[in-house]
């Protein structure tokens, strides 16, 4: 009896582990999931069942009409051009903000004096309001009293009117992006940087090479893993922009309402154009048709990019 009674505590104990090993992570994670679920995985679905119908907030009569809003949608030249802007824009922000935060997160990566603070520093755009930036941008690229425009009339350069042009319009939302992002990203580069063993440089300086050849042959190739993530993040991020060019449009006054990215919708992003055929037409089925084809495009060219940047050398 003193033996069975003493291995039934060793067996509960032998259950409880086995339970705590198998079951926990699941436990763990489970929240997760539940919360996806409620908040990502059925307005997915929704928003799918949704772009089948003429799903408008004018009628109570939601008709079934098929592919008939993607049909629509592919021939529609304002969301093509959507896309094109959304590209633009995405390329021009992000290949320059990543390549200087490279360059940022390898300054940092020396022995500096106030290292704290400048690290510290690069997080304050980032945590700056989306809304003070847009509208302090606008200012510096105002047509009559920018400071853009007048430091460019030192060169002769004439008075450039940003937001009426579909170049001069990226140009200034990329930069605006460039500002609040590239600190972030350097961060995130500079973390990396720190798990490279410090013997690889020392050998490299024994050896006479270069800031810029060390981090062209150590630290690229070291933190390579972190380029893809942040490549994979960045280019997830471009493609989803809305909130800069409808700050821009309200605080430009170009005229042609705000959710149309200017008279000739020359910064209208692809997230925009859905936030103006679901909250300005209120057109609910044909923008969760060109929700799901924007989730298709952001898909694709984010695997182009990992794809691309897997193959670094």
């Amino acid at each position: 009896m003193t033996t069975l009674s003493a291995s039934l505590p060793k067996h509960r104990r032998g259950v409880r582990h086995t339970l705590d090993m198998r079951v926990s992570p699941y436990a763990y994670v489970a929240p997760f999931f539940l919360l996806f679920c409620a908040f990502g995985l059925f307005p997915l679905l929704f928003t799918a069942w949704v772009s089948l119908h003429d799903w408008t907030l004018t009628s109570d009569e939601h008709a079934f009409v098929g592919l008939d809003n993607f049909g629509t949608l592919l021939s529609d030249g304002y969301f093509w051009n959507a896309a094109f802007n959304t590209l633009s824009i995405g390329v021009v922000s992000t290949v320059p903000q990543l390549l200087l935060a490279i360059w940022l997160a390898h300054l940092l990566n020396r022995p500096l004096r106030w290292q704290t603070f400048f690290r510290v520093s690069l997080l304050l755009p980032n945590v700056t309001s989306v809304v003070a930036v847009v509208v302090i941008f606008s200012q510096l690229f105002g047509r009559d009293y920018g400071l853009i425009n007048w430091v460019l009339s030192w060169f002769g350069v004439g008075s450039i009117d940003w937001a009426a042009g579909t170049a001069t319009s990226h140009i200034a939302l990329s930069t605006m992006i460039m500002w609040r992002w590239t600190g972030y990203n350097a961060l995130i580069f500079l973390a990396a940087m720190q798990a490279v063993p410090r013997e690889l440089y020392e050998a490299a300086t024994i050896d006479g090479a270069s800031g810029f050849t060390q981090l062209r042959k150590i630290t690229l190739p070291m933190i390579r893993p972190t380029i893809v993530f942040v490549v994979i993040v960045s280019t997830i991020g471009a493609m989803q922009i809305i909130a800069e060019p409808l700050l821009y449009g309200a605080s430009s006054g170009g005229g042609g309402g705000i959710a149309s990215g200017g008279p000739d919708r020359q910064f209208q992003t692809l997230a925009l154009f859905v936030y103006e055929q679901g909250f300005t037409k209120f057109d609910f089925g044909y923008a969760s048709a060109a929700s799901w084809v924007m989730f298709l495009i952001v898909a694709i060219v984010a695997g182009l990019n990992y794809a691309l940047t897997r193959r670094m050398r």
